[in-house]
């Protein structure tokens, strides 16, 4: 369950964000879409601990994260959230396999995937000893979607997965994330100016 109320934020006092209250029960999905500079990554920052609100809550499975100290953040991420960046988050010296291990050596969490299951089920089991800048774009996404399901996330946060694919693509990686999220019983929220994805959520927030 996710829950967000009177949140409120702003850079050093200057640019200034107030969003809507959000209340998705467990198993529900949402799409929150806008315009660029609307505060959209602002808010999966909020989502994800990365950034601290100025005023307002942010509840995640029955806890509110956001007077949380930075370590309990941290921790609080590593057990609970997986971020689909929109660049690849990966060591380019390392295999895939390193890569995924190694988000597990540092994660707190006890609960942790079995990585070449996870690379099996993303169809790109055959590139876990293959380095990040062997990949194509498309083995990229999907090896950047495995690495938020490392850790066995309950929420999982996508920014812009779809910003430069055709709509064949586009397509495939949200039925895959959402599939993804299925499998592993986990929620997923999806940040982007996409509309093509409307289609696809049952839950829509427009900012």
């Amino acid at each position: 369950m996710i829950k967000i109320e009177s949140l409120k934020f702003s850079y050093d006092g200057k640019k200034y964000f107030d969003f809507p209250d959000i209340n998705l029960d467990s198993g529900e999905n949402l799409l929150i879409i806008g315009n660029s500079g609307i505060g959209k990554t602002t808010l999966l920052h909020l989502l994800a601990g990365i950034l601290k609100p100025e005023s307002g809550s942010i509840s995640i499975s029955g806890t509110d994260i956001s007077k949380f100290s930075d370590t309990e953040l941290d921790k609080f991420r590593g057990d609970n959230i997986g971020i689909v960046f929109q660049k690849l988050h990966f060591i380019s010296s390392l295999t895939i396999n390193e890569n995924l291990k190694l988000a597990q050596y540092l994660s707190p969490s006890k609960i942790s995937g079995d990585a070449k299951k996870i690379l099996e089920s993303l169809n790109i089991k055959d590139k876990y000893q293959q380095k990040p800048n062997q990949l194509s774009e498309g083995e990229k996404q999907r090896a950047s979607i495995a690495l938020a399901l490392i850790n066995s996330p309950s929420l999982i946060l996508a920014d812009e997965p779809t910003s430069s694919l055709d709509d064949f693509n586009c397509n495939n990686v949200i039925k895959l994330l959402k599939k993804q999220a299925n499998d592993h019983k986990a929620q997923l929220i999806v940040i982007t100016h996409d509309a093509r994805l409307k289609k696809h959520f049952k839950n829509n927030l427009n900012l």
